[in-house]
């Protein structure tokens, strides 16, 4: 028997044609309205700018004439010159001791020439400096010389006895907290000078021939202190004519004569015209310098040589950071 079959419902409904797809191409987007281009961000502010400044003492001696620089954020720069030449001088004008007699001097931004006598303390107070004759107070232990820079800023005692200690191992001081200033040596002393400057971490810091006085060992302590503090993110100012940790470290050098600047370079020698060459022939022959005028015996030479050398040593090389 044969499988019935299935019908198909024919639909009496007649078929839609097919919609065809729209091939014209959409139309572009509106351009943006036209503004004014946005300007790339500004460079930021040097930390201190210098234009045209001269001084001129009553005596009518030239302290700077028509000095033109600026120092960045983070920068460590020296100031080299005789004795003369104008380096202290630019110094005493950045902390306000002198007032220029020409030019504009800017310290984060800030004409100098805008500070009253009476905002000078004030506009100190975010400076660390520090001066070859140490300045520290006879009668105070060395906690409490650092700890008076702090308090004359309004801190607390807690935060000065968290800050304190901590400054003193920075500057190697702690286990001298509890010493007063005759009983530590130059270079102890000078460092106290130094954790008193930075216990703030002022965003500059000044040095008037900080290794001034002292020997050439500790010098090289203090100078490493300088580098350190540097790496913090402060900038570091300092005059000085210790040509062996200038020609060493080859930082920025601004060199003064006859109280105007005549070179400034980014990683300098002590003096502009001597070449790495020059500065090596000199340390083999055992040349002390133009500074020196006592004669050296050839033995003396020698060991002179091989002192300097294991000193400058420790210190920090430009491609170090």
């Amino acid at each position: 028997m044969a499988a019935p079959t299935r019908s198909r419902r024919i639909s009496s409904t007649p078929l839609r044609p097919r919609k065809r797809k729209d091939k014209t191409p959409a139309a572009p987007p509106k351009p943006a309205a036209v503004g004014p281009v946005p300007k790339p961000d500004a460079p930021p502010a040097p930390v201190i700018e210098f234009r045209g400044v001269a001084k001129e003492y009553d005596s009518g001696d030239i302290g700077v004439e028509q000095a033109t620089f600026t120092v960045a954020r983070g920068d460590f720069v020296f100031f080299v010159g005789p004795s003369g030449s104008g380096k202290s001088t630019l110094i005493r004008l950045l902390i306000k001791e002198l007032d220029p007699t020409g030019g504009t001097i800017r310290v984060a931004g800030r004409n100098l020439s805008e500070i009253t006598e009476k905002g000078v303390p004030y506009y100190r107070r975010n400076l660390g400096v520090v001066f070859q004759d140490f300045k520290l107070l006879p009668n105070r232990t060395v906690y409490d010389n650092v700890a008076y820079a702090l308090q004359v800023t309004g801190h607390s005692r807690k935060e000065i006895r968290a800050k304190v200690p901590d400054i003193l191992r920075l500057t190697g001081l702690a286990t001298k907290l509890h010493n007063f200033p005759d009983q530590l040596s130059g270079g102890e002393q000078q460092r106290v000078s130094i954790a008193r400057a930075f216990v703030n971490h002022p965003p500059l810091l000044v040095a008037d021939e900080p290794t001034g006085n002292l020997d050439p060992e500790t010098s090289i302590g203090i100078m490493q202190l300088l580098y350190r503090i540097n790496r913090t993110g402060t900038t570091v100012v300092v005059a000085t004519h210790d040509r062996e940790m200038v020609d060493r470290m080859r930082r920025r050098v601004i060199q003064l004569e006859q109280g105007r600047v005549i070179r400034d370079e980014a990683a300098g020698f002590y003096v502009g015209d001597e070449s790495t060459r020059e500065f090596a022939a000199r340390m083999r022959d055992g040349d002390p310098g133009p500074d020196a005028d006592l004669p050296v015996s050839r033995a003396g030479k020698r060991a002179a040589r091989r002192a300097t050398r294991r000193e400058i040593d420790a210190l920090p090389r430009e491609h170090d950071g």
